[in-house]
């Protein structure tokens, strides 16, 4: 049945049809690699965390991703059609005698339904937050799908054949290329121009730091006025002796701290050039070596990371104001 077709059927079919069902996943596919691509474009402007471009290690993942990235779409668009496409097109049928009207128009309403469902229980279980759009986002996402089924069946009835499957992957896919072509290609305009602005750390004194900042396995900093300092498991970074062996160790005990606003304690950074942040330096008395801090994250909510190691592949360590 199409938009034209307001009829009752007597026996409806709860099969589903196998181009019906590549072409829910297909669109579906479409949809997550779209939204991969602006969700790329949105970390234009966050803080990369003084990481590299991963070299070797990120080439190979690189090839990985465009590898196994479209079967990985391939199979997740096909779940989405099993769990909520083509369920809500047997809903739809269904509930034909009792709500006529065009079966796309039963589909569209049917999607809507249990997209709903599937993010009250993502809700529920704390996967999604109530306010946030994901949430949003996945009660609605099998509206294109539904109607890329409504478009294969006019196309069928038309031809008195279904489509191939075939057909259908490579024109999803031919259409998955363009749509992030056209992303990525905003965003880099959008980067140029100066509407997607680069990320800018705060700009910390040496009072606003003065407080506890907390990180992962219990680390605790405690910076006090005058440049004391309480340590509880910090990482740090390791004695020269012990550079090979670990990435970092870590320190508990009284310790001192500055601010250095001109990078000359970065190990990355060189003191000088466009990439000198600012930092904390952490000095503990017998245990590891300086530790620079470096301060990002927002002025709303600032941070302290180091990273430590290969700065391509290195272990990220961040202290949150507690």
């Amino acid at each position: 049945m199409g938009w034209g077709d307001t009829g009752r059927p007597r026996r409806p079919r709860l099969t589903w049809e196998n181009a019906e069902l590549n072409a829910a996943a297909a669109v579906c596919a479409v949809q997550l690699a779209v939204a991969a691509a602006v969700w790329w474009v949105g970390t234009f402007d966050d803080d990369n965390h003084g990481a590299g471009t991963g070299g070797a290690l990120a080439a190979a993942g690189l090839l990985c991703m465009l590898v196994l990235g479209p079967l990985l779409l391939a199979a997740l668009g096909m779940l989405h059609a099993a769990v909520l496409t083509m369920p809500a097109a047997t809903l739809a049928r269904l509930t034909a005698r009792r709500v006529p009207g065009p079966e796309t128009v039963r589909h569209l309403a049917s999607v809507i339904l249990l997209g709903a469902v599937w993010a009250t229980v993502a809700v529920t279980l704390g996967v999604l937050s109530p306010t946030g759009v994901p949430a949003l986002l996945l009660a609605a996402s099998g509206i294109l799908p539904a109607l890329g089924v409504g478009h294969v069946r006019r196309r069928a009835r038309a031809a008195g054949r279904p489509s191939r499957v075939r057909r259908i992957w490579s024109r999803s896919a031919l259409a998955a290329l363009a749509a992030c072509a056209l992303v990525a290609t905003a965003g880099a305009v959008g980067l140029s121009t100066g509407l997607i602005e680069e990320y800018e750390p705060p700009t910390l004194t040496t009072a606003q730091l003065v407080g506890v900042w907390h990180g992962d396995g219990g680390a605790v900093l405690r910076l006090r006025p005058g440049g004391r300092a309480d340590l509880t498991k910090l990482p740090a970074e390791p004695e020269f002796d012990d550079v090979a062996k670990r990435d970092f160790t870590r320190c508990a005990g009284a310790g001192s701290w500055f601010l250095d606003t001109e990078g000359r304690y970065d190990p990355y950074a060189g003191g000088n050039g466009p990439e000198v942040r600012d930092g904390v330096v952490v000095r503990v008395k017998d245990c590891g070596h300086d530790t620079y801090w470096t301060i990002g994250g927002s002025e709303s909510g600032p941070e302290l990371f180091v990273l430590f190691g290969d700065p391509d592949s290195g272990d990220l360590r961040i202290l949150t104001r507690g």
